[in-house]
């Protein structure tokens, strides 16, 4: 199983963010966590909240579980 975080990058697009590396000051998140978000590995759920309450959203909102990897 695999996630496909594109509907974050999406998400990050629709708020004016252009910069991927813009999440991790706004997020309070890692560069480590940042490029497992890049490669679609699993990353905390800790990490996830940050992400949400950052960006306004429920965490439907910027991944997916991609059953079919």
């Amino acid at each position: 199983m695999q996630v496909d975080y594109r509907k974050l990058w999406i998400r990050l697009i629709e708020k004016g963010i252009k910069n991927k590396t813009d999440l991790i000051p706004l997020a309070g998140i890692s560069t480590n966590i940042l490029a497992k978000l890049n490669k679609g590995e699993f990353v905390s759920m800790e990490s996830l909240q940050k992400i949400c309450i950052a960006l306004e959203c429920d965490i439907g909102d910027i991944c997916i579980l991609n059953k079919n990897n």
